[in-house]
Protein backbone atom coordinates (compact mmCIF):
# COMPACT_ATOMS: atom_id res chain seq x y z
CA UNK A 1 0.00 0.00 0.00
CA UNK A 2 1.21 3.45 -0.87
CA UNK A 3 2.27 5.06 2.38
CA UNK A 4 1.63 8.49 0.93
CA UNK A 5 -1.99 7.74 0.10
CA UNK A 6 -4.96 9.00 2.09
CA UNK A 7 -6.16 5.42 2.55
CA UNK A 8 -2.93 4.43 4.30
CA UNK A 9 -3.06 7.48 6.55
CA UNK A 10 -6.68 6.74 7.46
CA UNK A 11 -6.05 3.08 8.29
CA UNK A 12 -2.89 3.92 10.24
CA UNK A 13 -4.80 6.47 12.34
CA UNK A 14 -7.56 3.97 13.12
CA UNK A 15 -5.06 1.29 14.15
CA UNK A 16 -3.19 3.72 16.41
CA UNK A 17 -6.41 4.89 18.05
CA UNK A 18 -7.44 1.30 18.75
CA UNK A 19 -4.00 0.40 20.14
CA UNK A 20 -3.80 3.47 22.38
CA UNK A 21 -7.40 3.03 23.58
CA UNK A 22 -6.71 -0.61 24.43
CA UNK A 23 -3.57 0.28 26.39
CA UNK A 24 -5.36 3.03 28.31
CA UNK A 25 -8.26 0.68 29.11
CA UNK A 26 -5.92 -1.99 30.43
CA UNK A 27 -4.09 0.57 32.58
CA UNK A 28 -7.35 2.03 33.93
CA UNK A 29 -8.74 -1.39 34.84
CA UNK A 30 -5.50 -2.49 36.49
CA UNK A 31 -5.41 0.70 38.60
CA UNK A 32 -9.00 0.43 39.86
CA UNK A 33 -8.16 -1.72 42.92
CA UNK A 34 -5.48 0.79 43.95
CA UNK A 35 -7.87 3.70 43.46
CA UNK A 36 -10.57 2.02 45.55
CA UNK A 37 -7.98 1.29 48.20
CA UNK A 38 -6.87 4.93 48.33
CA UNK A 39 -10.48 6.12 48.58
CA UNK A 40 -11.08 3.71 51.46
CA UNK A 41 -7.98 4.87 53.33
CA UNK A 42 -8.87 8.53 52.80
CA UNK A 43 -12.36 7.93 54.15
CA UNK A 44 -11.00 6.23 57.27
CA UNK A 45 -8.53 9.07 57.73
CA UNK A 46 -11.34 11.66 57.60
CA UNK A 47 -13.49 9.73 60.06
CA UNK A 48 -10.58 9.58 62.48
CA UNK A 49 -9.88 13.30 61.97
CA UNK A 50 -13.41 14.13 63.16
CA UNK A 51 -12.57 11.97 66.19
CA UNK A 52 -9.49 14.19 66.74
CA UNK A 53 -7.07 11.43 65.80
CA UNK A 54 -4.46 12.24 63.16
CA UNK A 55 -3.34 9.39 60.92
CA UNK A 56 -1.08 8.59 57.99
CA UNK A 57 -1.43 6.07 55.15
CA UNK A 58 0.84 3.77 57.15
CA UNK A 59 -1.17 3.73 60.38
CA UNK A 60 -4.70 4.73 59.38
CA UNK A 61 -6.02 1.17 59.28
CA UNK A 62 -4.60 0.18 62.64
CA UNK A 63 -5.93 3.36 64.24
CA UNK A 64 -9.34 2.91 62.64
CA UNK A 65 -9.56 -0.66 63.92
CA UNK A 66 -8.46 0.50 67.36
CA UNK A 67 -10.87 3.38 67.85
CA UNK A 68 -13.93 2.58 65.70
CA UNK A 69 -15.75 -0.06 67.72
CA UNK A 70 -19.03 -0.35 65.82
CA UNK A 71 -20.61 0.76 62.54
CA UNK A 72 -24.20 0.48 61.40
CA UNK A 73 -26.88 2.37 59.46
CA UNK A 74 -30.15 3.78 60.74
CA UNK A 75 -33.36 4.78 59.01
CA UNK A 76 -35.21 8.07 59.33
CA UNK A 77 -36.99 6.70 62.43
CA UNK A 78 -33.68 6.13 64.15
CA UNK A 79 -33.88 2.34 63.96
CA UNK A 80 -30.89 0.20 62.99
CA UNK A 81 -31.09 -1.41 59.56
CA UNK A 82 -29.98 -5.03 59.38
CA UNK A 83 -27.54 -6.21 56.75
CA UNK A 84 -26.19 -2.80 55.69
CA UNK A 85 -22.45 -2.12 55.46
CA UNK A 86 -22.38 1.43 56.80
CA UNK A 87 -18.89 2.12 55.45
CA UNK A 88 -20.05 1.58 51.87
CA UNK A 89 -23.17 3.76 52.09
CA UNK A 90 -22.87 6.76 49.78
CA UNK A 91 -24.57 9.74 51.41
CA UNK A 92 -24.78 11.59 48.09
CA UNK A 93 -26.96 8.79 46.71
CA UNK A 94 -29.01 8.50 49.90
CA UNK A 95 -29.99 12.17 49.79
CA UNK A 96 -31.60 11.58 46.39
CA UNK A 97 -33.92 8.92 47.82
CA UNK A 98 -37.26 9.30 49.49
CA UNK A 99 -36.60 9.80 53.23
CA UNK A 100 -38.44 6.57 54.02
CA UNK A 101 -35.81 4.64 52.06
CA UNK A 102 -32.69 6.47 53.18
CA UNK A 103 -29.86 4.76 55.07
CA UNK A 104 -27.71 6.87 57.39
CA UNK A 105 -24.32 5.53 58.58
CA UNK A 106 -23.26 5.78 62.21
CA UNK A 107 -19.73 5.19 63.52
CA UNK A 108 -19.17 4.56 67.20
CA UNK A 109 -15.69 5.38 68.48
CA UNK A 110 -14.16 4.90 71.90
CA UNK A 111 -11.33 7.00 73.31
CA UNK A 112 -8.41 5.60 75.27
CA UNK A 113 -10.30 6.68 78.39
CA UNK A 114 -13.30 4.59 77.39
CA UNK A 115 -15.55 7.51 76.41
CA UNK A 116 -17.96 6.79 73.56
CA UNK A 117 -18.26 9.22 70.64
CA UNK A 118 -20.81 9.18 67.83
CA UNK A 119 -19.59 10.09 64.33
CA UNK A 120 -22.04 11.08 61.59
CA UNK A 121 -21.14 11.70 57.92
CA UNK A 122 -22.32 14.89 56.21
CA UNK A 123 -22.87 15.85 52.57
CA UNK A 124 -24.01 19.12 51.03
CA UNK A 125 -23.39 21.83 48.46
CA UNK A 126 -20.92 24.71 48.58
CA UNK A 127 -20.47 27.57 46.16
CA UNK A 128 -18.85 25.69 43.27
CA UNK A 129 -19.52 22.06 44.05
CA UNK A 130 -20.14 19.44 46.73
CA UNK A 131 -18.85 19.70 50.27
CA UNK A 132 -18.77 16.87 52.80
CA UNK A 133 -17.39 15.84 56.15
CA UNK A 134 -17.97 14.19 59.52
CA UNK A 135 -19.16 15.47 62.87
CA UNK A 136 -18.40 13.67 66.13
CA UNK A 137 -20.61 14.14 69.18
CA UNK A 138 -19.83 13.31 72.78
CA UNK A 139 -21.64 10.43 74.44
CA UNK A 140 -24.43 12.80 75.49
CA UNK A 141 -25.16 13.33 71.77
CA UNK A 142 -25.45 17.05 72.47
CA UNK A 143 -21.96 18.52 72.43
CA UNK A 144 -19.59 18.47 69.46
CA UNK A 145 -16.36 16.56 70.04
CA UNK A 146 -14.77 17.27 66.66
CA UNK A 147 -15.40 17.81 62.95
CA UNK A 148 -13.72 17.28 59.61
CA UNK A 149 -14.81 19.02 56.41
CA UNK A 150 -13.63 18.92 52.82
CA UNK A 151 -14.69 20.15 49.40
CA UNK A 152 -14.28 19.54 45.70
CA UNK A 153 -13.79 22.99 44.20
CA UNK A 154 -14.28 25.84 46.67
CA UNK A 155 -12.20 29.00 46.20
CA UNK A 156 -8.69 28.80 47.73
CA UNK A 157 -8.29 31.23 50.61
CA UNK A 158 -12.05 31.72 50.85
CA UNK A 159 -14.57 28.87 50.88
CA UNK A 160 -11.79 26.31 50.79
CA UNK A 161 -10.96 27.35 54.36
CA UNK A 162 -13.64 24.95 55.62
CA UNK A 163 -10.99 22.22 55.68
CA UNK A 164 -8.50 24.17 57.79
CA UNK A 165 -7.86 23.47 61.50
CA UNK A 166 -8.56 27.10 62.41
CA UNK A 167 -12.13 26.93 61.11
CA UNK A 168 -12.88 23.42 62.31
CA UNK A 169 -11.55 24.04 65.81
CA UNK A 170 -14.46 26.43 66.43
CA UNK A 171 -16.95 23.58 66.47
CA UNK A 172 -15.48 21.77 69.47
CA UNK A 173 -17.68 22.19 72.52
CA UNK A 174 -20.64 23.66 70.62
CA UNK A 175 -24.09 22.19 71.29
CA UNK A 176 -26.72 21.05 68.80
CA UNK A 177 -29.53 21.38 71.39
CA UNK A 178 -30.40 24.53 73.31
CA UNK A 179 -31.15 24.87 77.03
CA UNK A 180 -34.74 23.73 76.59
CA UNK A 181 -33.66 20.63 74.63
CA UNK A 182 -34.70 21.93 71.21
CA UNK A 183 -32.59 20.88 68.24
CA UNK A 184 -30.82 23.96 66.86
CA UNK A 185 -27.93 22.38 64.93
CA UNK A 186 -24.83 24.61 64.53
CA UNK A 187 -25.30 28.03 62.96
CA UNK A 188 -22.61 29.86 60.97
CA UNK A 189 -22.72 33.62 61.58
CA UNK A 190 -20.81 36.69 60.43
CA UNK A 191 -20.15 38.00 63.95
CA UNK A 192 -17.97 36.75 66.78
CA UNK A 193 -19.38 33.40 67.91
CA UNK A 194 -16.95 32.66 70.74
CA UNK A 195 -19.64 33.18 73.38
CA UNK A 196 -22.39 31.52 71.34
CA UNK A 197 -22.89 27.86 72.29
CA UNK A 198 -24.71 27.08 69.04
CA UNK A 199 -22.76 28.94 66.36
CA UNK A 200 -19.33 29.43 64.77
CA UNK A 201 -17.80 32.38 62.95
CA UNK A 202 -18.27 32.27 59.16
CA UNK A 203 -15.34 32.35 56.77
CA UNK A 204 -14.54 35.91 55.73
CA UNK A 205 -15.24 36.19 51.99
CA UNK A 206 -16.69 32.68 51.91
CA UNK A 207 -20.27 33.43 52.90
CA UNK A 208 -21.99 31.12 50.42
CA UNK A 209 -19.74 28.19 51.29
CA UNK A 210 -20.22 28.90 55.01
CA UNK A 211 -23.98 28.92 54.65
CA UNK A 212 -23.83 25.79 52.51
CA UNK A 213 -21.91 24.09 55.30
CA UNK A 214 -24.47 25.31 57.84
CA UNK A 215 -27.31 23.87 55.75
CA UNK A 216 -25.37 20.60 55.29
CA UNK A 217 -24.99 20.11 59.04
CA UNK A 218 -28.61 20.97 59.72
CA UNK A 219 -29.99 18.74 56.95
CA UNK A 220 -27.90 15.70 57.82
CA UNK A 221 -28.23 15.94 61.60
CA UNK A 222 -31.99 16.36 61.14
CA UNK A 223 -32.02 12.98 59.40
CA UNK A 224 -30.30 11.48 62.45
CA UNK A 225 -32.52 13.34 64.91
CA UNK A 226 -34.77 10.41 65.83
CA UNK A 227 -31.74 8.24 66.51
CA UNK A 228 -30.10 11.01 68.52
CA UNK A 229 -33.25 11.67 70.57
CA UNK A 230 -33.52 7.99 71.45
CA UNK A 231 -29.95 7.75 72.63
CA UNK A 232 -28.93 11.17 73.98
CA UNK A 233 -28.45 11.71 77.69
Amino acid sequence: MDRNSNKYTFIYAIVMVIVVATILTVIAVSLQPFQRRNVELEKKKNILAAFNVESTPDNVESLYDKFIVETFAVDVNGEKIDGVDAFNVNLKDELKKDPANQQWPVYLAKTDDGEMKYIFPLYGKGLWGPIWGYIALNDDLIEVYGVNFDHKSETPGLGAEINTPAFQEQFKGKSIFNDVHEFVSIDVIKTDASSNDYAVYAISGGTITSYGLRDMINTCLSAYLNYIEKNKK
